[in-house]
């Protein structure tokens, strides 16, 4: 919306609108997680489009996507480094994209490897141009972690009421700490529909501002707890798995899935960093020479 020219807008909205189409991102690789601005990936130039090979990682839902946006290195040369990277809609649907699920602990596969081979995407497919890709990059991540999270909040919604039902079945909400935890949840969750909506009333630029910085450190941080709760108002059950070895019940998937809140995108580290230097405007520490 905010980088796309008129053709891209006009061509894959609908589709995004609709869901016809099942997008994934491009972004982390083996070697460029957290430092998104060393990404390896290559897209070279050649006729009317771009040839890509590189391998991305953690791709949520590669394996039935449609369309991914790839963040790749068209200018090898460029300095600082992430001025040479561009942001690519790249169709999944063709020879040269081998997607590997990748197997969880759970026995869950929602993410994958995506090796590009060859992979071919048109001139007219690059959003924000040619060398912009760091900026629609940026863009795009704020986004996620500011307004989209009100979707999300559904989900946490039902987690907490199945948390409380729970509670309530077996008797832990007699415990005051249990209470007070399920109380602490239920304040935390307010919060963050209250600037998830504060972050939409700036939203008509390409940048949520402030509101939509502190918003991943913070529900990454409350939904690994909600996980601890959960354990807490399970209580011995939490340690049997139903049947087979990881046939785990919705709580317990919950608890392993939200360790890695914390981590995914956007570590908790990074994410402070982030507050520090773009809301808060405090210089980057020197790396030692």
């Amino acid at each position: 919306i905010h980088f796309g020219s008129d053709d891209q807008k006009a061509r894959f909205l609908p589709g995004i609108l609709d869901g016809s189409q099942i997008w994934c991102q491009g972004y982390s690789e083996p070697g460029a997680g957290s430092d998104l601005a060393n990404v390896q990936t290559r897209g070279e130039r050649e006729g009317d489009g771009f040839v890509i090979d590189g391998q991305k990682v953690w791709t949520s839902g590669a394996e039935w996507s449609d369309w991914c946006f790839v963040l790749c290195r068209t200018d090898p040369d460029a300095q600082p480094k992430h001025r040479g990277l561009s942001y690519i809609l790249c169709p999944m649907d063709q020879p040269g994209i081998e997607v590997r699920p990748i197997v969880q602990m759970t026995g869950d596969a929602e993410f994958s490897e995506v090796f590009f081979s060859g992979a071919r995407a048109q001139a007219d497919d690059v959003v924000g141009g040619e060398g912009g890709g760091w900026r629609v990059a940026m863009g795009t991540l704020a986004f996620e972690r500011g307004a989209s999270t009100l979707g999300q909040q559904m989900a946490f919604q039902n987690e907490l009421d199945e948390i409380i039902a729970l509670a309530k079945a077996n008797g832990r909400s007699e415990d005051p700490l249990i209470r007070q935890r399920i109380a602490d949840a239920w304040m935390g969750l307010r919060i963050q529909r209250y600037n998830a909506l504060r972050t939409l009333s700036v939203a008509e630029g390409a940048d949520p501002g402030r509101a939509g910085m502190v918003t991943k450190l913070f529900w990454a941080t409350w939904h690994r707890n909600l996980g601890k709760l959960a354990m807490d108002v399970l209580g011995p059950e939490a340690e049997l798995a139903e049947g087979a070895p990881y046939l785990l019940n919705r709580l317990q998937r919950m608890y392993l899935f939200s360790r890695s809140d914390t981590i995914y995108a956007g570590s908790n580290q990074i994410q402070r960093n982030i507050i520090s230097e773009r809301a808060l405007g405090m210089p980057r520490e020197p790396r030692p020479t």
